[in-house]
This record gives structure tokens, C-alpha cells and sequence, in this order.
């Protein structure tokens, strides 16, 4: 099988108004979903955005159905992380936004604490490089913030069973966005960003973050940002740890 056609298998777009017609035409939608949609234990949800009125909006939505409880909320990703810690939600619905424009450190952060919850991007952004980064870093779904209570509904129960869910204006590009990453063989760390490769070649030669902000003409805070996103998304916890693991992998001899 092609790895295009994996993907298609595994991500599934979101039903159009007209194919949602069709389902609530002659039955009633919360019996007849399809087995895959049905869930018969009430979903724990966690809410995280920086944003005080999407939290509301989305929980009061979600509050209206019997089969989902909220039991977080999150404005920061630290506050993400140790609510997904405390809670053990089965999704985290989260906008990466809340921690950097395009970036995904929350999503990887909070996989590294809970790594058998689902997490369910809902975002104003639709953009390539953040739903590519996004679904690198470990998110099932990404809905982008127009999507109705029918859609996020759907999406959570869709990345609670384990599948992966797109909006339908990502789905007939998502294949080409992620076949690019999935082919760089050559690079032990597919998952970082060209960015963070350079920030990690430093690393491995051992450079400080000062002298890596100097040579790579970035702000000294957005290095400090950078170094925390590759640990996440290498899973170590702290420089030491990255350094060996870079190395290892034949990094820091340039």
C-alpha cells in the first residue's frame, strides 16, 4: 500500500452540512451513528486556549451533550500540561496558538505527560506549516475555529476512538503536506523544524544558548523557546540529555 493511500485511511475528513442532512434524514443521529462515532462511556474533555471566551463557548456547547463532561480548563501550556496531569482527560481540545504562532510545544508537552490522551487542535489558523507541525507532534485531529457544535462533537468522539479527523478544507492537501517529512530519511530528527535543526547542530557542539542566538541572528528568548520545543519533541528532559542524543546520531561535528 502507498504510503498517500495510509494516510487517507487513517485521516478522515469532517462530513459536510449536506452529508449531515443526509444522516439526520429518517433517524434519530445519537442512535444510528456508525459503531466507530459511538461511544458508550461519558468523554472527559480538557479545554486549552489562551482565550477565556472560546473556553466558555466550547464548554458550554460541550456541557450540552450527555456524553461529554468538561473537567479543565487551560490558558497557558503549563497550565495545559499539569490539568492533563491531574485530570487524565481523554481529549485535550487545544489551540497551539496559546503558545507560540505556529508552534505545537504544548501538544508535545502534554503527550509526554499523558500519552494515551487525544488531542484535538482547534485553531483559527489554516496555515500548512502549523497543521503539518501539529500533526507531527503527536494530534489526531485539526479543526479549524469556524467549525460548528456538530463538527467539534464529532471530532472529539472520532480522537477519543483513535482515529485521526481533519476539517474538510485540510483533507485534500494533508496527503502532500505530510509525505514531504515522512521521506527525509537522511535526518535522524524528522520531527524538527529546519530551525530547530540548526539549534540543535549548536547544541551538540556544545554552544551556549548565547553564542547560538549570535551565530543564528535570533533574539536570546526565542532560542530559550526553540531548546525547550526540541526537548520536547526528542522527549529529554533536559541539555545534557539532547546532547547525547544528538551526538549519538552523528550531530555536532560540522
Amino acid at each position: 500500500m502507498s504510503q498517500k493511500a495510509s494516510i487517507k485511511g487513517l485521516l478522515r475528513p469532517l462530513p459536510s452540512e449536506t452529508d449531515r442532512q443526509r444522516e439526520r434524514a429518517g433517524r434519530r443521529p445519537d442512535r444510528d451513528l456508525p459503531s466507530v462515532h459511538r461511544v458508550q462511556a461519558t468523554l472527559t474533555v480538557l479545554l486549552a486556549d489562551a482565550q477565556p471566551a472560546i473556553r466558555h463557548g466550547v464548554r458550554s456547547m460541550l456541557e450540552r451533550s450527555a456524553d461529554i463532561q468538561v473537567v479543565g480548563e487551560a490558558a497557558t501550556t503549563d497550565e495545559a500540561v499539569a490539568e492533563t496531569s491531574r485530570c487524565r482527560p481523554d481529549v485535550v481540545v487545544v489551540d497551539p496558538l496559546m503558545d507560540e504562532p505556529g508552534g505545537a510545544r504544548v501538544i508535545t508537552q502534554v503527550l509526554r505527560v499523558a500519552p494515551e490522551t487525544g488531542v484535538l487542535v482547534f485553531s483559527s489558523v489554516d496555515d500548512d506549516k502549523a497543521i503539518t507541525s501539529a500533526i507531527h507532534a503527536g494530534a489526531r485531529g485539526y479543526l479549524i475555529k469556524r467549525a460548528g457544535a456538530d463538527q467539534i462533537l464529532r471530532g472529539i468522539q472520532a480522537v477519543a476512538a483513535g482515529e485521526g479527523i481533519v476539517d474538510r478544507a485540510i483533507a485534500d492537501r494533508l496527503s502532500a503536506l505530510i509525505r514531504p517529512a515522512a521521506v527525509q530519511r537522511g535526518y535522524p530528527f524528522p520531527q524538527l523544524s529546519n530551525r530547530e535543526r540548526d539549534v540543535l547542530e549548536c547544541i551538540a557542539a556544545g554552544k551556549s544558548n548565547t553564542t547560538i542566538a549570535r551565530e543564528l541572528a535570533l533574539a536570546s528568548k526565542t532560542i530559550s523557546n526553540r531548546v525547550s520545543a526540541i526537548f520536547g519533541k526528542l522527549g529529554v528532559a533536559d541539555r545534557a540529555q539532547a546532547i547525547v542524543l544528538a551526538r549519538d546520531a552523528g550531530l555536532g561535528n560540522g
